[in-house]
Parts: structure tokens; C-alpha cells; sequence
């Protein structure tokens, strides 16, 4: 009669080595034609198993002395004892460092319940999070329940019907809408009680919990009561939507335009064009504010076309990298809707990425003055991978580089007009251009004349006469007056360097 397993062998979930092998196989063939320097096999496994220390660290890997004609091997180690030891396939044999990969994750799962406490996505993501932390602060991977509310983020997927809700005085209020959804076109006010969702009534319920009622399968219908202040509820009946979340917020003040681009997502630019539109229906239309301050990017084309929609023609921006594919110049071309109309770029130390982009091609091709503080330095462009498990991988491929040539990462966009040293610089700067002078020309040509690579110590003498700070109410005050004083706004613009070098590859 066979004897029975030992009930602790019978209580261990095995690991699903298959999964973790596509997983890990897909990323090695992402990864390897595509980080900007070239690293083997060998390179991203010895960085990825260090990942199972940092869940349990009584692992160890080593790497036993071994002669010239003998064979290169891993050993597997909890505290003292040994769990198996392999053979190093070749540098760039993938395949088989795969298969290595997979089998010492196997072996540490089974004698390690940290590991098994962590679960299947921990051992993941530590593996990838030890690896991209020799490569670059952007490449991570991204575990499948994080990674579809990203993509839900980005494309707009969630059906909806565009209202945001806040707590005033123990009621729930619409705090905002978004311009795509139903709600927008069915009517409904910002400041108005949202009494109850279906019937239900909203009375001591939290903004984020009637939120989650609001949605629902695209198409179904929702019935809302809603109340203006002082007045009784009346009902509103909306059709869910996938409504693509807003990221262009337009108000006037004084026949100027303020659109803040919150982020970069598919809609951006077409609804930065609606908005722009819309306030050159204003006869007496002074300048556009675009503020990108907190803009943390998003996607590249959209900020290459939201430029484009107010520049006739030049590059925007251009990529290089290692892949072929991941080299490409960003020429727009086609006519400015605003017929030069002028335009202030508010930018601060949280404005990064693609709002960088923007703000550093309507700087070079002189068509915005930015106001604010050095921002944050992302120049770098990142692909993204489907995983098997519904994961995604980011993987940094390219570099930004400017109009003008000078790299974006580290450096970051230097403004004309520098927000961040305080009231008494930026009264001193004015005083200057209103005498037709920029009073940091010096560093603002310093900063575009770079070209990579370049020092750390170069990048930080540049950035300390702008220190990155969060944007105030200083820095919508002076784009304003700017836009009321023509000849300082030229002279703004005059400041900028003519072309340099060719950016394009």
C-alpha cells in the first residue's frame, strides 16, 4: 500500500511554471533588440533571480569559482543549504536561460512560504524590478490588475456617464464634468446635489462609492436626481458611455484663454482644438495660457499633434535610439489655427514627459514664451509589451532630443521667465524685458546649446538659476501680464537661440 504525502508537501500550491516561462520568454524577446545599450540573456537573468532575495533573504545566488575550461554554474542557496546548483547556458541563449530562470524559481518556491506568501505576480515583479533597477528609473513592469486600470485610464474604456463628485456640507455635488460625456451634453451643472443613483438615495455615502454606481456596461441607462441649490431635485436619465477621460480644462479671464492640459491621453489634442475654437470665438482674444505645471506626460503623438495645431511647420521633436524603429523625426506641418496668436507655456518641476515635449518645441521654434520653473528632466521614451499574463512591460528605447538639439533627459526645460526664485526675481525680470531684454539669456542659450551626452555637474550648474518648484498663482500672474505688455512678449521670444545644430538623426 502506497503511503500518503506528508500533509505540508500536500498543502504547497505549485508554482505555474508554464505561465512564468511565456511571461518571461515574451519579455527577454521585447526586451533585447530594444533597451538603449545591448545586454545578453546572461546579463538580464544574473539582475532579475537577485529579486528572489529581496522577498526572502535567506536566498542566495552564486556563482561557485570554476577554472578556465570548466563550466560556469548557478547555485541556489537557502541559508545554508543548498537547493540546486546549474549549469549557465550560454550569454545569449535564451531559450535556455529561460528554462534556467524558470527552474530555479521553481526549486526556491517549494522550499521557501515567503515566496509562496508573495504569490506568482510578487516573484514577477521582483524579478523585473531588480532587473530594470540596473537599466533606467522609467522600465518596470506593470502586474495585470494595475496594468488594465492603466489601459482603461489611457483608452477610455470604463463606461461612464462623465461626472466627478465631491462632499459639501454632508451632500454630495457634481465637482466636475467631463466634456465627452453624457452627463455634458444632457445639461448638468457643477455645484449640483446629486440626491440619489437609480433611487438611491447618496444621503451619507462616500464620493467614491456613488462613483462606482454611476458606472456600468456600456449602453445600460442610469437615472439620476439631481438639485440645483435651493430648488427641488429633478430626474435625469443618461446612457452609459466609454468616455474617454478629459484632460483639456478651458476658462477665460480678461479675453485670455487658460487650457490646462492635465495629461496626454488619445483625446488630448482633439480636445485642445475644440477648446482653442472655442475661445477664438472671442474677438478680443489676447493669448492662450496652456498649463502643463503637474502634467506628468502620456502619449507622445498627442503631444506632437496638440503642438502641431498651433505651429505652421518644423520638427517637434525627435527620438533616437538603439531599434531602428524607435528613431523617428516628429515634423508637423499644416498651419497654426490661431494665426499667431500669443502664447504663454506654464510649466513647473512636476511637468514631465510629453507636456515637455510641447513646452520645449513651442519654446525652440519661438512660438510660446514658457513661464515657471525647470521641469522635470523625462526625456526618455518608453515601449510598451503586452505580457501573456496581462501584464505589461515598459521599456525605455529611445532618447528625446529638442528642435534644437540639446537632450531633454535630466535637464529638463529651461523658461524664458523664472518663476521659482521669488516675487523680487520675477519683479526684476519684467523690469527687464519691458527694456526689451531677457535677463537670463545667458542660461536659457547655456541649456540649449547641450548635446549628449552630457554631465551631471553641467545638467545641475544649468538648473540651479531656475531650482524645479510647484507652480503658484505667480506664474498665471505674470503670463497675464505678459500677454498685456506686446513688447516684453517679444522680447521674450527674441531671447531664443536661432537654429543650432540639425536634430534629426
Amino acid at each position: 500500500m502506497a503511503l500518503a504525502a506528508p500533509a505540508q508537501a500536500q498543502e504547497i500550491a505549485a508554482l505555474d511554471t508554464g505561465l512564468m516561462g511565456s511571461v518571461l520568454s515574451s519579455a527577454f524577446r521585447f526586451l533585447t533588440p530594444r533597451t538603449l545599450e545591448a545586454h545578453s540573456s546572461r546579463t538580464f537573468s544574473i539582475w532579475g533571480l537577485d529579486g528572489l532575495t529581496a522577498i526572502d533573504p535567506s536566498i542566495t545566488m552564486t556563482e561557485p569559482p570554476h577554472g578556465p575550461k570548466d563550466p560556469a554554474m548557478l547555485r541556489l542557496s537557502i541559508g545554508q543549504n543548498e537547493l540546486t546548483q546549474l549549469r549557465e547556458p550560454g550569454d545569449n541563449d535564451m531559450g535556455e536561460w529561460i528554462r534556467a530562470i524558470v527552474s530555479i524559481m521553481d526549486s526556491a518556491w517549494r522550499a521557501s512560504p515567503a515566496l509562496r506568501n508573495a504569490g506568482r505576480d510578487a516573484l514577477l515583479q521582483s524579478f523585473f524590478d531588480e532587473l530594470f533597477n540596473h537599466l533606467d528609473p522609467y522600465s518596470r513592469y506593470v502586474a495585470p490588475a494595475p496594468a488594465g486600470n492603466d489601459r482603461a485610464n489611457r483608452t477610455g474604456d470604463i463606461a461612464g456617464v462623465g461626472l466627478s463628485l465631491a462632499r459639501d456640507n454632508g451632500t454630495l455635488v457634481v465637482a466636475a464634468i467631463n466634456a465627452n460625456g453624457p452627463a455634458w451634453a444632457a445639461g448638468a451643472n457643477i455645484g449640483q446635489k446629486l440626491l440619489a443613483v437609480d433611487g438611491r438615495s447618496t444621503r451619507n455615502q462616500d464620493p467614491a462609492t456613488v462613483e462606482s454606481w454611476l458606472g456600468g456596461a456600456a449602453g445600460s441607462k442610469v437615472k439620476l436626481l439631481l438639485a440645483d441649490p435651493g430648488h427641488h431635485g429633478a430626474v435625469m436619465r443618461l446612457e452609459r458611455q466609454i468616455v474617454p477621460p478629459q484632460t483639456v480644462f478651458a476658462s477665460m479671464h480678461d479675453h485670455v484663454a487658460v487650457m490646462r492640459i492635465a495629461s496626454f491621453s488619445s483625446d488630448t489634442a482633439e480636445e485642445l482644438s475644440q477648446n482653442i475654437d472655442q475661445a477664438l470665438q472671442d474677438k478680443k482674444l489676447t493669448g492662450l495660457i496652456f498649463d502643463l505645471r503637474g502634467d506628468r506626460g502620456g502619449v507622445l503623438q498627442q503631444a506632437v499633434t496638440a503642438t502641431a495645431l498651433v505651429l505652421d511647420q518644423g520638427i517637434a521633436v525627435v527620438t533616437k535610439g538603439r531599434d531602428p524603429k524607435s528613431n523617428h523625426v516628429w515634423a508637423v506641418q499644416g498651419g497654426d489655427m490661431t494665426h499667431g496668436l500669443p502664447i504663454i507655456a506654464l510649466v513647473d518641476g512636476r511637468t514631465a514627459s510629453a507636456a515637455e515635449i510641447m513646452a520645449a518645441s513651442l519654446s525652440d521654434h519661438r512660438r510660446a514664451v514658457v513661464i515657471g520653473s525647470a521641469t522635470l528632466g523625462k526625456g526618455l521614451v518608453q515601449a510598451v509589451g503586452q505580457m501573456p499574463d496581462g501584464g505589461e512591460l515598459f521599456v525605455t528605447w529611445s532618447r528625446v532630443i529638442a528642435p534644437l538639439g540639446w537632450p531633454l533627459q535630466g535637464l529638463g526645460v529651461t523658461p524664458q521667465i523664472c518663476t521659482s526664485r521669488g516675487a523680487l526675481a520675477v519683479d526684476q525680470q519684467l523690469q527687464s524685458l519691458s527694456q526689451g531684454k531677457l535677463l537670463d539669456a545667458e542660461t536659457l542659450r547655456a541649456s540649449r546649446e547641450l548635446r549628449f551626452p552630457v554631465s551631471v555637474s553641467r545638467i545641475l550648474d544649468i538648473r540651479r538659476h531656475c531650482p524645479a518648484a510647484l507652480g503658484t498663482d505667480a506664474d498665471l500672474d505674470t503670463a497675464a501680464l505678459i500677454l498685456h505688455r506686446p513688447e516684453s512678449y517679444k522680447a521674450a521670444l527674441s531671447a531664443m537661440p536661432d537654429d543650432m545644430d540639425d536634430a534629426s538623426p
